[in-house]
């Protein structure tokens, strides 16, 4: 009596070799009119969507330069998205002052950028030149200097609240022992 031949296998697929599979394996083609390369890179059609493109690498790569994650969202919407995105991975922001962080090397958040920006300084500024700053800025338009002007006094509160950014950045540099 001949015993059975049994397979090699013994039933984990991926020890066969490619030749060796008995069924043919479904491919799915890019999404691209007229690509032939397989699509296994997943494009949502729309924000906010469930659906997919399926893309080959380099139509992905394409699709994603023009796509913007915040279209058709108001400014408080965006703000809110970038919030709840930033949640997921706060932790890795706080444990930031582990590393070899100086100011200028990405080391400022993007809040500390735009006040930079309100008082006229380059990212690597200290805060030395932040209060150089902000002190000779604020008494341009300081409300004693030129009461009554509306103007004058929003850029006074705009430079109040980019010094405060900048000095609360510091203090959490220092407390960090960035200083």
């Amino acid at each position: 009596m001949s015993r059975p031949r049994r397979s090699l296998d013994w039933g984990f697929p991926r020890w066969r070799g490619y030749e060796g599979g008995r069924e043919a394996a479904q491919v799915r083609l890019c999404d691209r009119h007229g690509c032939s390369e397989p699509g296994d890179c997943p494009a949502p059609k729309s924000p906010n969507s469930p659906e997919r493109w399926y893309f080959c690498q380099q139509h992905a790569a394409e699709y994603n330069r023009g796509w913007d994650y915040f279209a058709g969202l108001d400014t408080e919407e965006a703000a809110e998205r970038e919030q709840a995105e930033q949640a997921e991975s706060k932790g890795y922001s706080e444990a930031a002052h582990y590393g070899w962080a100086g100011s200028g090397d990405g080391s400022r958040t993007r809040d500390e950028m735009r006040a930079l920006d309100v008082l006229g300084l380059d990212a690597d500024a200290d805060f030395e030149a932040v209060r150089k700053a902000w002190r000779a800025k604020a008494k341009e338009v300081h409300p004693d200097v030129k009461p009554g002007d509306e103007e004058a006094a929003k850029a006074f509160q705009a430079y109040q609240l980019a010094y405060e950014v900048l000095r609360q950045a510091e203090e959490r540099r220092e407390w960090h022992g960035h200083g």
